[in-house]
């Protein structure tokens, strides 16, 4: 997914994707550097979910045996 820096307000990004729609971010999230109009493109890593997964699974086991 891309995201488009509309603007910073305060401690947040304001950015547009998909004709229009926008999205707050933290601005801590991004690099120091970030400035209005600038891109940021958002990857989703299925095995980092596959993994997270797991690691919670074992956590369950561990505080609730089974």
């Amino acid at each position: 997914m891309k995201l488009i820096i509309d603007r910073f307000e305060n401690e947040w990004c304001v950015c547009e994707y998909e004709a229009g729609k926008t999205l707050n971010l933290p601005r801590g999230l991004l690099p120091a550097d970030a400035k209005e109009g600038d891109a940021l493109c958002i990857e989703i890593d299925r095995s980092e979910t596959k993994n997270q997964k797991e690691y919670a699974e074992q956590l369950r086991k561990k505080l609730f045996g089974r």
